[in-house]
């Protein structure tokens, strides 16, 4: 007998900026943003506390024949600028589709977006308001996948969504190979010993020791969000 009440009461969700491309080349495609935004309004509705952490790769990756032999500093401080631009794209498409979405920056730039403050976003998550994380960690060196691991264990997450475009992590490239499997359920440890790269090795570190599990699934299943948050055999669990 299925549940009509989420397992999960606050998640926090990964998107990776190429995933609101669509099917461009760079930048953000309007249809593919709209309908990521109404799969997160869906689990809202049913009570799911969302946080989110954006990446920058549509942006920065489109101009990044730029940054050939520039200071690796330099360059994650233009890919963190990117996330933000991101974010507010994001948070504009939630407030159109009826949400209330906050941009919280690790990097102020307050004309523009909130700085982080964790007891802000705390209560704002308690309020039923999405909260968007933009600007990674605010360090250089740091992926958004290392941003997602922070924020999701300083906010109480049950859960880190980790969006990619593939249904949950296979045995080998289910493009590629046919007889490719899906892991169902994988530990930490499994997932570091096969080399997997399901995240950066900072990122899934310290979800293993916040005991944050991490869930990969594809964004652009339709309904895959809510499968998950409905405690549904839904992409790849990874666990302690």
């Amino acid at each position: 007998m299925s549940s009509t009440k989420p397992a999960l009461k606050r998640i926090l969700l990964k998107l990776s900026g190429e995933a609101l491309m669509g099917d461009d080349a760079f930048g953000i495609n309007h249809g593919t943003i709209v309908r990521m935004v109404e799969e997160v309004a869906e689990i809202t509705r049913l009570g799911v506390e969302v946080a989110v952490v954006i990446g920058g790769g549509n942006i920065f990756r489109g101009v990044a024949g730029g940054s050939v032999g520039m200071d690796r500093a330099t360059a994650d401080y233009m890919g963190m600028l990117a996330t933000v631009m991101n974010a507010l794209a994001l948070a504009d498409t939630m407030n159109k589709a009826g949400l209330t979405a906050r941009v919280m920056s690790a990097i102020a730039i307050e004309q523009v977006v909130e700085p982080y403050v964790r007891p802000k976003a705390l209560q704002y998550l308690e309020e039923g308001k999405v909260v968007i994380f933009a600007a990674g960690t605010g360090n250089p060196f740091f992926t958004t996948d290392t941003a997602a691991a922070l924020r999701g264990a300083e906010i109480g997450a049950e859960l880190v969504l980790k969006a990619t475009k593939v249904d949950g992590v296979y045995s080998a490239d289910p493009h590629k190979d046919p007889s490719a499997t899906r892991y169902t359920t994988l530990s930490f440890d499994e997932a570091m010993v096969k080399n997997l790269g399901i995240m950066d090795a900072t990122a899934f570190a310290l979800c293993r020791d916040q005991k944050l599990p991490v869930r990969v699934f594809s964004i652009v299943k339709h309904g895959a969000l809510k499968r998950v948050v409905m405690g549904e055999d839904e992409g790849t669990l990874v666990t302690v």
